[in-house]
């Protein structure tokens, strides 16, 4: 079984774990995790966000954002803003599954993860308001994570990557962590850590 079937098949009948809301200022947002298959190797596609940007400015992030009163559910939302942000159309997005929710500590966001696959190679077209660019990083990298990261002037502790010259730090590294953790027991991936 390859690796896409593995993630569907471990997250269909799984309910993602949730963040409790006691804190009724905590707002709602949903990202998509878009995993797509090149030269034989299976890879995750990130944002680097723009310093326009609200929140997070210039930090390795998934497409979406906060949930809008027009959206049915939050796959809706990371689906909207995954196009709204890089240009993916909704019709080609396989939505995989959902894992579990993520709190951001300083914006006081709960996140709801979905993993999607997608074709590659696409035609993106990038909303520089939100995103400087896109960043696509192996699956096979996500097994090696280390506790601490060097930030602009602060130690970080807590789950970080670090890929050529971008640290993967905060939610964005939970929720790498948390799905490596469901499925990657699971996945015998080929050696394509570039």
């Amino acid at each position: 079984m390859d690796a896409i079937n593995i993630i569907k098949e471990t997250l269909k009948n799984r309910r993602p774990r949730s963040v409790k809301n006691s804190i009724s200022h905590y707002m709602h947002a949903a990202v998509l995790i878009p995993v797509f298959l090149e030269d034989g190797g299976y890879k995750v596609l990130f944002t680097e966000r723009s310093h326009k940007v609200e929140h997070h400015k210039g930090q390795i992030s998934f497409p979406g954002g906060v949930i809008d009163k027009k959206d049915r559910s939050l796959e809706e939302t990371a689906l909207r803003e995954s196009y709204e942000e890089i240009g993916l159309l909704t019709e080609d997005v396989e939505l995989l599954g959902q894992i579990d929710e993520v709190l951001t500590v300083t914006s006081h966001f709960i996140i709801h993860p979905f993993v999607g696959r997608i074709p590659y190679p696409y035609s993106f077209i990038i909303n520089h308001e939100e995103v400087e660019s896109i960043i696509t990083i192996p699956l096979q990298f996500f097994f090696d994570k280390k506790d601490h990261a060097d930030l602009d002037g602060f130690t970080y502790r807590g789950t970080t990557y670090e890929y050529q010259d971008y640290t993967i730090w905060g939610a964005t590294a939970s929720i790498m962590e948390n799905l490596i953790h469901l499925v990657g027991k699971n996945l015998c991936l080929p050696e394509n850590v570039e």
